[in-house]
């Protein structure tokens, strides 16, 4: 068995060439100035000494790797789990890969994503914006001429392509049926308001409590992160108070989730003591007894969509962009019975 040979590092290939570990990196990757014999000496040095260096990392850096970015608001959330799914599937048949970086709902850290990932000379975005208003860093982008593709949430002041669902009118045939069957006190489960989709399904819950002539009780309303934790502590929150609502419309499936565990701790029971419509199918949600009425939107169409929309902006297409609004349909199953007020 030989001997495994010794792992040259930059600072090697510096110290063979006489020049400065800074200058050695200049001159290997391509960046910044370095006189044209000194170059050539630590060339000739990281050949001698059989220097490999991060061959990706240089690549990235001089924009030769086929990398598509997907700016997501949390990986844990299904919905964006299957749409970088099918992203990455698609983008992998034409030939580019898919790097993934969650903001975790936080505007900061989503500013600071594009600041790290456009130095990396990223060819294209897809990006589900964390605020409907603060979006200075995706204008820069798209002004830069750096392809963006904007998914489940659009913004009006960005000049480019988007695939979105019909969140209001979803909403609002949820608890219009909510209505329908009965209940006037339906509360509403929903994720901060910054984001494009919470208005979105917002106004329609308004608009549907409008239309039948219910007054809209703010207390009826309980905001939280969208995961399972907090959903749990929200819907506690709602159902403690002296008079709860009767019926429930949860505005993604983590909160559904949330909802569901929150109301069997507290002894209540789908749908004879709570009617439930969640906003997006789950998988849990045809195994639950009894199984949740839900909003849901043509998933497996966005993804794909998404991915042609920006494969087409890199081959050159320049015609006006695309904005895309699919339709969502009410899938009704047992979470929701008929009320008879008194």
């Amino acid at each position: 068995m030989g001997l495994k040979r010794p792992v040259v590092t930059l600072k090697d290939v510096a110290a063979e060439a006489r020049v400065s570990r800074a200058t050695a990196a200049r001159a290997l990757n391509s960046y910044g100035y370095v006189g044209d014999e000194t170059a050539l000496r630590v060339q000739e040095a990281a050949e001698r000494l059989g220097y490999r260096g991060n061959r990706v990392a240089q690549a990235l850096r001089r924009g030769q790797l086929p990398i598509i970015g997907f700016v997501l608001g949390d990986i844990q959330n299904p919905f964006f789990a299957r749409i970088a799914h099918d992203l990455e599937g698609e983008l992998r048949k034409r030939r580019h890969n898919l790097l993934i970086a969650s903001s975790e709902e936080d505007t900061a850290q989503e500013k600071a994503l594009f600041e790290s990932l456009r130095g990396l000379s990223i060819r294209g975005f897809i990006v589900a914006p964390t605020s409907a208003d603060d979006n200075a860093h995706l204008e820069e982008t798209v002004r830069e001429g750096v392809p963006v593709v904007l998914i489940d949430r659009a913004v009006k002041s960005l000049e480019c392509d988007s695939v979105v669902v019909d969140n209001e009118g979803g909403a609002r045939q949820a608890v219009d049926y909510l209505i329908n069957s009965g209940h006037r006190r339906i509360g509403l489960l929903q994720d901060e308001t910054r984001i494009f989709t919470s208005q979105e399904r917002l106004a329609g819950y308004r608009n549907a409590l409008e239309a039948h002539g219910i007054e809209l009780e703010n207390s009826l309303i309980s905001v939280s992160p969208s995961t399972v934790e907090h959903a749990i502590e929200a819907t506690i929150r709602l159902f403690s108070q002296r008079k709860p609502p009767t019926a429930l419309f949860t505005v993604d499936s983590l909160m559904t989730q949330g909802a569901l565990l929150a109301l069997r701790s507290m002894g209540l029971s789908v749908p004879k003591d709570v009617s439930l419509i969640g906003f997006d199918d789950f998988n849990l949600a045809t195994f639950t007894d009894p199984q949740i009425t839900v909003v849901a939107q043509p998933i497996a169409e966005i993804g794909p969509l998404a991915a042609q929309m920006l494969i087409d902006r890199l081959s050159g297409k320049k015609d006006p962009p695309r904005n895309v609004r699919f339709p969502t349909r009410l899938i009704i199953r047992g979470s929701v019975s008929r009320r008879v007020e008194v």
